[in-house]
């Protein structure tokens, strides 16, 4: 059985949606990080970056987010989370992947931890780089609805639900706190709307006890 260490609203949360989604047993291994647990021996054995996610299928231990949803697409065939392979609707997925995960949570993660990118006890550096990331982040927001009007919709490559859907509903997730979260843009609010409506995304919201604002 698949093996899950995740935590609530990290970046486990959109392989949570997928293997709801995919509806076959998983397990859910908490990882709480409030207690160093993504740092303990025992998990860097799992992942040496010390970061959440990790799947464990079998003998495979694989981490990373975004090769975390694919391998899940590319074995479960069954569920059309993705589109067949050589098409040109398959590699409109590796680019938005690509784009999710290198781009727009990049841009995420300079936002929530900008100490990182500025000398120590530098908080008015830190705050800039922030304000900088911020802005950047509202570019990309603006990248989504655009794909959304193109694409025509429901989803972000049209007709077809993939698992850009579910981590694009995890990084939307992440701006809620936002001055404009990505809930404000028209077409983007409806998008996610109707993400919160999937009943495997209910369902682990449901498991992970997050609440309101969801996005």
């Amino acid at each position: 059985m698949k093996k899950l260490f995740y935590y609530p609203s990290n970046a486990s949360m959109a392989p949570h949606i997928v293997l709801e989604e995919i509806g076959r047993p998983f397990e859910l291994d908490l990882v709480d990080r409030t207690q160093g647990a993504h740092k303990s021996a025992q998990y860097l054995r799992l992942n040496p970056n010390g970061l959440i996610p990790v799947l464990v299928d079998g003998d495979l231990v694989l981490y990373e987010t975004a090769a975390i949803c694919l391998h899940l697409a590319d074995t479960h065939p069954e569920s059309r989370l993705a589109p067949e392979l050589g098409t040109p609707a398959r590699a409109q997925l590796y680019k938005w992947l690509m784009w999710l995960t290198n781009t727009l949570q990049t841009s995420l993660i300079v936002y929530f931890y900008p100490e990182r990118w500025v000398d120590a006890d530098n908080a008015s550096g830190a705050k800039q780089v922030q304000t900088h990331a911020a802005s950047k982040v509202a570019t990309l927001l603006d990248q989504l609805e655009a794909q959304l009007n193109s694409s025509k919709g429901p989803w972000l490559l049209g007709q077809q639900y993939t698992v850009l859907d579910p981590y694009a509903l995890m990084l939307c997730r992440w701006t809620r706190g936002f001055a404009k979260p990505a809930r404000e843009w028209p077409l983007l609010g409806a998008y996610l709307q109707r993400m919160l409506e999937r009943p495997a995304v209910q369902r682990a919201i449901r498991t992970e006890g997050l609440v309101q604002p969801l996005v």
